[in-house]
């Protein structure tokens, strides 16, 4: 039964659930597949020490009591060797096709 100005339980559980804070995308040990567009259903690997040995792929709206909120600069980081990296492959194909071209 519900009283005036209160929430059953179960509703108030779900909204705790969605708008949850601390989750996987904010946290350090968080390493997510493609750094650049990463969002709360971005799934990646959690490298927590204490965690790594179980090879646990999680979303960026998972949690655990083991969070530590990551940096700005360490999401810069992640972002622009990810953007490297990407650079890097582009130009490896363009000059496969190159060579592939000239023969």
């Amino acid at each position: 039964m519900r009283t005036k100005g209160t929430e059953p339980e179960l509703r108030r559980s779900l909204r705790r659930l969605a708008w949850q804070d601390e989750n996987c995308l904010a946290c350090a040990w968080f390493s997510p597949n493609d750094p650049i567009n990463a969002d709360l259903l971005e799934r990646g690997k959690c490298v927590h020490p204490k965690l790594r040995e179980y090879n646990l792929i999680v979303s960026g709206r998972d949690w655990c009591n083991l969070f530590e909120e990551t940096t700005r600069q360490n999401i810069d980081d992640l972002q622009e060797k990810a953007m490297k990296a990407e650079e890097e492959l582009g130009l490896a194909h363009s000059r496969a096709e190159t060579s592939r071209r000239g023969k």
